[in-house]
């Protein structure tokens, strides 16, 4: 598919999406989510592909949705307020493969909860983020109200949602908002090194794990947690992955799980 509003490239088996109106400092429209869902499902459906790293081009990283196309046109009555987007964008990232956010400078409002649900958040020591939806008379989005506050704590949480204040790559990372900082030089070339890390390992395994997590982050009931785990464990003990780390284990080798999955 061609795109108007992201570039995508495949960094051997990391899957390289960069969101790319510089002009507009990223800034989010209807477009770019409909680009963004198909980038993501086109990825997760390659095999070739183990794991999503999301950058932006230029100097900002996402300026949030864009006031011009988006926010004005909605007010003035061009586009309804409440439209859903083609996709739901938490459900697909959680459904993902491994997904690593490159935080490459302001990451403003949506240009936050865009990578909140992600697995693995990596900044750039010139990032600038920002929960900024209050100083627009909005609220937070993208189930950001409750990522957020497994991130950072209620308090900081709070704090950040009431005031709308914008933090460093630094301070973010002090917060547990990222999850690294780096040099802008290094930043995509970490990013692409946890994602690869991750994605390397076996699909059924690293999909489950992700949905336990999902799950089980807010869930309060150990029974429920243990039950979900255990339905897991059945479908993981009987994937042809499993079956070829414990090969490999006793072969003394390296396992193979893309052949150990088609085969």
């Amino acid at each position: 598919m061609s795109y108007q509003t992201i570039q995508v490239e495949n960094r051997g088996d990391v899957c390289v999406i960069t969101l790319n109106r510089p002009d507009r400092l990223n800034a989010w429209t209807y477009e770019m989510a409909a680009e963004l869902a198909d980038a993501v499902t086109a990825a997760n459906a390659d095999d070739d592909i183990g794991a999503i790293v999301m950058t932006g081009a230029g100097r900002g990283f996402c300026a949030g949705a864009d006031v011009e196309a988006v926010f004005k046109a909605q007010a003035e009555g061009g586009a309804p307020a409440a439209r859903v987007r083609p996709t739901d964008w938490v459900q697909l990232v959680r459904d993902a493969k491994p997904m690593v956010a490159a935080i490459n400078g302001a990451a403003i409002g949506l240009g936050t909860t865009l990578v909140l649900p992600m697995d693995y958040l990596v900044a750039s020591t010139q990032a600038k983020l920002s929960l900024r939806f209050v100083k627009m008379g909005l609220v937070p989005e993208l189930a950001s109200s409750r990522f957020l506050f497994a991130r950072v704590g209620f308090g900081a949480a709070n704090e950040l949602m009431l005031t709308g204040r914008t933090v460093s790559g630094e301070e973010a990372q002090q917060l547990g908002l990222v999850d690294r900082v780096v040099a802008p030089e290094a930043l995509l070339d970490t990013a692409i090194a946890v994602a690869r890390s991750m994605g390397e390992n076996p699909s059924v395994a690293l999909r489950m794990i992700k949905r336990l997590a999902t799950e089980n982050a807010a869930e309060t009931d150990i029974r429920t947690i243990q039950g979900r785990e255990g339905e897991a464990l059945k479908v993981a003990y009987a994937s042809p992955e499993h079956r070829e780390a414990i090969a490999a284990f006793l072969e003394k080798r390296t396992p193979d799980f893309k052949t150990a999955r088609s085969g």
